[in-house]
């Protein structure tokens, strides 16, 4: 694609033009008298004579050269850019052992916790039915109990994110058993806080990529019980930073049987779910609370997720000019400096 920076430039051609015709038509020129020409006509044109005009045509080329230059031509090639607009979520998976609780899953029981990560699995990679995957999303894991850990960093590699999922596991000592909501919603905000630097330190250059929003999917099926920050007070950290929370309570109260001698009974694991706390972080920082009761209740609050935070690409469309003006300045130069050497040498007039 040529185009001219500044193509007015180019009425420079019609003057300088006018103006060297003009001079050729009506200079004077010097004479001699002869009392006849027609031994010079019988002679004909020597090869000299033949070029007289070239100076004046080197000069003309040379105008227009100089006139092109100074409209500054330019060459351009357009790219289009994406810009992934997504959206960074950290997922925050309880891992007390009332997650031990079983839940049907696609004709078999398998624990909440592996349901939730299963039913997570999916929401990031897809299902093939109605959750299509996140892939332009910055997403990272943090499990609790009685502490908060994070198991993965927010990544765009989520490869890697799947990856680290098996090792999500019950806990398996009473001395870590627990269930601290307000402290894991404390780090997950915090991660989301400076995601953006952490998206730089992992590309090591700037990328063509803008964070739309940040948001905290929460899965627990208790209250929280130890811990240093309040449910309400993280809730309050979140609500500053921008990140809203999406809370899901899996189960509620689950039924166990107990085989015995005299036998079996239903008893209820766990002291269900704290709604009110849940509400508050959801209620507090725009998000939304869901109960999810079993495997398809749960996957349908990762689709009503899915729908309400959308990623986006958008193409942008620039194009890269190059300027090629100065092979037509040095052109002309070298043509003029060219005419001014023939002028005075070959062809030079005598007066």
């Amino acid at each position: 694609m040529l185009r001219f920076e500044s193509p007015w430039m180019l009425l420079l051609l019609i003057p300088a033009v006018v103006a060297l015709l003009a001079g050729r038509r009506g200079g004077v020129r010097a004479s001699l008298r002869f009392s006849s020409t027609a031994l010079i006509r019988e002679a004909g044109a020597s090869f000299r004579q033949r070029l007289m005009g070239l100076p004046t045509a080197l000069r003309l080329l040379a105008l227009v050269l100089l006139a092109i230059a100074l409209a500054r031509p330019q060459m351009g090639t357009e790219k289009v850019r994406d810009v992934s607009r997504g959206i960074a979520i950290e997922m925050v998976i309880d891992r007390s052992s009332s997650m031990s609780a079983e839940l049907r899953y696609r004709g078999g029981t398998l624990t909440r916790l592996d349901v939730a990560k299963r039913v997570f699995d999916d929401f990031i990679k897809g299902d093939g039915e109605k959750l299509g995957g996140r892939p332009s999303d910055l997403i990272g894991m943090i499990t609790f109990a009685r502490y908060a850990d994070t198991v993965c960093p927010l990544t765009l590699a989520h490869g890697a994110l799947s990856a680290f999922l098996p090792s999500v596991r019950l806990v398996d000592q009473e001395s870590e058993d627990g269930t601290a909501i307000g402290d894991a919603i404390a780090l997950a905000a915090a991660r989301l806080q400076t995601a953006e630097e952490t998206l730089s330190r992992q590309t090591g250059e700037a990328v063509d990529y803008e964070i739309k929003s940040k948001i905290i999917i929460l899965l627990t099926d208790g209250e929280n019980n130890v811990g240093e920050r309040s449910v309400q007070e993280a809730a309050e950290l979140a609500s500053q930073w921008g990140i809203k929370i999406y809370a899901i309570g899996i189960g509620g109260e689950a039924p166990s049987l107990l085989n015995t001698m005299f036998g079996n009974f239903s008893l209820r694991m766990g002291r269900g779910v704290d709604e009110g706390a849940l509400k508050t972080l959801s209620e507090t920082t725009g998000g939304i609370y869901r109960v999810a009761d079993d495997a398809a209740s749960l996957r349908s609050v990762y689709e009503e997720i899915d729908q309400l935070e959308k990623s986006e690409i958008e193409s942008t469309r620039f194009v890269d000019y190059r300027e090629f003006f100065a092979p037509f300045a040095l052109a002309a130069l070298a043509l003029l400096v060219f005419e001014v050497l023939l002028s005075g040498t070959v062809f030079r007039r005598q007066p």
